[in-house]
């Protein structure tokens, strides 16, 4: 049997050695062998520092962003063959949309996030300007830039697409190289999913390789660019993270690790409730899928005291439905878990978890299985415990990661919220009530020790996506025990990979350096109205200033009674007088941003296609009739879209009237075409 290649320094490496079997976790047959015997791990990482890194960094946001919706759409042509490949893991089909389907999801939504959030340049501009002089003339801003090294990823056996792209998205996105490095079980599964990447071409060369077997001295060769993601145990995690390189260095590491994760039944729900069902059926869900192994399963299900024998019998009957076998018969409900090890450790877990639970479904030594063999495949009967004191350690210590599932009673909402705690930190937990202040109790009380809850009720259930599924534009990671640790977050994930500088200088050398007019800088005017120019033509600080017109109360009369907004600070003067803000009638804020328009919109038509909103509007000092109002409009941002024929301009708005003062201020968005329509 061949051993699986690696990906390293632009080739495919065959290691010398025959390596270690995998083993097909349904029938206990070879399927292919591991090792990274031969591997140069110092220079797989320099050639990412020295190949990969650089292109990544001279293509803009939005070209990585395309790139990453190119690959998952090539991905997406694939699914089969990665659907059936992971048969082997034990998955089922469902077990195996929930990886392949859900990995390309995430590629699919950091591409969309790096369209429409970050610039089309290379600099992430971070927050608001900081003024530091009175004069304005010293100013600071925060940037972020890539980092220069290679992002190492170690990622865990459950899943082995889903667990690399999702490393890989916010990575690329930020102009990283990465080095996957997945778990043995598995890797074959990793393996042709990187095979089918290179092969597209899509990504440069060097922005991904791959390491099939042990990590050798790979953490040896780390800098202090480089960055380590690992999930897996929280055991491994403190070993990595306590590795000498990673201490001296201060390597960037994000850990997602064990998580005891909790689901919390409200004590407002009453069997025949639709949250009942909610709640047993999610639990019986996070149980099965993927046979229990995922990270972000429900190991204990915190229900009212005073039902938990209607719990146990509810979701003991759903779990009696289960069939467990084959994962290609389409009737079986739950496959194996990854291999014979991880069934043996699941077992060794249970019985650590004898001494303080009962077992009141299932049973570990032996299962009716559907098409397969019992003892050559990995196959256990879900399990359901039941810990009658629920204030002993250890059903909050240990993890059985298999189907596996514990019930506690609890006697109060503060008791709940005690439980929940002694987890020491979870990846995710839910709540299941109708009750929002017991929802709102839990959350408050728990949310320290979660990186991310649920709340779900009978108006949320048929839309939400379950307890145990991570949102790639939400942080998946926890405090304590899970890791401490984020991974995704949407923009939030790729600024882990980068390095915020705060850079302090004039206005004009932060225009310079961000790409965007940053106020106090010179504006730029002359005979051609910029909403003449077409994209390539504009230029941050091409500036038109418009007016004055002169506000009358004639105009703010007609204005309340065309539009309806008689509010009696533009209609009635002693009124107005009376209000601390007014010294009598005023103009509508509207009324300013209309006349606004009507000084600094070109009629005729032209490069710019569409007025699409407005953002940080402040109105800043009454208008009075006699007032008479100027427009400053200054282009500010220039982002092109990406396969696009237009573009984005954001306008710095500044309207001022007679004595300089600055009436409104804001950004208009405009949709400026590229060339000649």
């Amino acid at each position: 049997m061949a051993p699986l290649s690696s990906y390293v320094s632009g080739a495919w490496h065959v290691p010398a050695d025959e390596g270690a079997p995998l083993r097909d976790a349904v029938t206990g047959a070879e399927i292919a062998r591991i090792s990274s015997t031969g591997v140069d791990f110092g220079a797989a990482l320099d050639h990412g520092r020295r190949v990969g890194g650089p292109v990544l960094r001279e293509l803009t946001f939005h070209q990585r962003a395309a790139l990453l919706k190119a690959l998952a759409s090539e991905l997406r042509g694939h699914r089969d063959e990665l659907y059936d490949l992971s048969l082997r893991t034990g998955a089922t089909l469902g077990d195996a949309k929930f990886d392949v389907d859900g990995g390309i999801g995430v590629l699919f939504s950091y591409a969309s996030k790096g369209r429409r959030e970050l610039p089309a340049g290379t600099v992430y501009v971070e927050g608001g300007l900081e003024p530091l002089s009175k004069g304005g003339g010293f100013v600071g801003q925060h940037i972020c830039t890539p980092l220069l090294g290679v992002a190492v990823q170690i990622n865990a056996f459950n899943f082995p697409v889903w667990g690399p792209l999702e490393k890989l998205a916010p990575a690329f996105l930020a102009g990283v190289p990465s080095l996957v490095k997945p778990a043995g079980q598995t890797a074959y599964l990793t393996a042709r999913l990187v095979e089918l990447i290179i092969e597209s071409g899509l990504l440069p060369e060097g922005s991904l390789q791959l390491v099939c077997g042990d990590a050798g001295d790979l953490l040896d060769h780390l800098t202090e660019q480089d960055l380590v993601a690992f999930t897996g145990s929280a055991t491994t995690a403190a070993l990595l993270r306590a590795h000498p390189v990673v201490v001296a260095r201060s390597v960037r590491f994000n850990a997602e690790a064990d998580s005891l994760n909790c689901s919390i039944l409200g004590p407002d729900v009453r069997p025949g409730d639709p949250e009942f069902e909610v709640f047993v059926g999610q639990l019986v869900t996070e149980m099965t899928v993927k046979a229990g192994q995922k990270c972000t399963a429900i190991r204990r299900a915190l229900v009212p005291a005073e039902i938990i024998d209607e719990v146990e019998q509810a979701v003991a009957a759903r779990l009696a439905d289960v069939t467990v076998g084959n994962p290609a018969d389409p009737g079986v409900k739950m496959g194996a878990l990854a291999g014979l090890g991880q069934r043996e450790e699941v077992r060794r877990s249970l019985k650590a978890l004898s001494v303080a639970t009962r077992m009141v479904f299932g049973d570990p030594d032996r299962v009716e299985v559907v098409d397969a063999d019992a003892e050559l495949g990995a196959f256990m009967s879900p399990i359901l415990l039941r810990a009658d004191d629920p204030d002993r350690d250890e059903p909050h210590e240990v993890e059985a990661f298999g189907p596996v599932s514990t019930l506690f009673p609890y006697t109060s909402p503060g008791h709940a919220v005690e439980l929940a705690a002694r987890g020491r930190g979870s990846l995710a937990g839910s709540i299941v009530t109708a009750d929002p202040d017991f929802a709102r109790d839990m959350v408050l009380g728990v949310a320290p020790w979660h990186g991310r809850l649920l709340v779900v009720d009978a108006e949320t259930a048929g839309e939400s996506t379950g307890h145990g599924s991570p949102m790639p534009a939400l942080v998946h990671g926890g405090p304590g025990r899970a890791g401490g640790g984020e991974e995704m977050g949407g923009i939030r994930g790729v600024l882990h990979h980068m390095q915020r500088t705060a850079v302090q200088a004039s206005p004009r050398m932060l225009t310079a350096l961000t790409g965007r007019w940053t106020p106090g800088t010179e504006r730029r005017t002359g005979d051609v109205h910029p909403f003449r120019k077409h994209l390539g033509e504009l230029r941050v600080g091409d500036t038109v200033v418009a007016g004055p017109r002169t506000v009358t109360l004639a105009d703010i009369e007609h204005f309340a009674e065309f539009t309806g907004d008689t509010f009696y600070a533009h209609t009635d003067d002693e009124a107005a007088r009376a209000n601390p803000f007014f010294d009598g009638r005023v103009a509508h804020g509207y009324l300013i941003l209309s006349f606004a328009a009507g000084l600094f919109v070109h009629p005729d038509p032209g490069p710019v296609l569409a007025n699409y909103g407005l953002e940080n509007l402040r109105f800043l000092t009454p208008v009075y009739p006699g007032d008479e109002l100027t427009v400053t409009l200054t282009a500010k941002r220039i982002e092109p879209r990406q396969g696009a024929d237009y573009g984005e301009v954001r306008w710095d708005a500044d309207v001022t009237k007679q004595d300089g003062s600055s009436v409104a201020k804001y950004d208009v968005l405009t949709l400026v075409a590229n060339g000649e329509q």
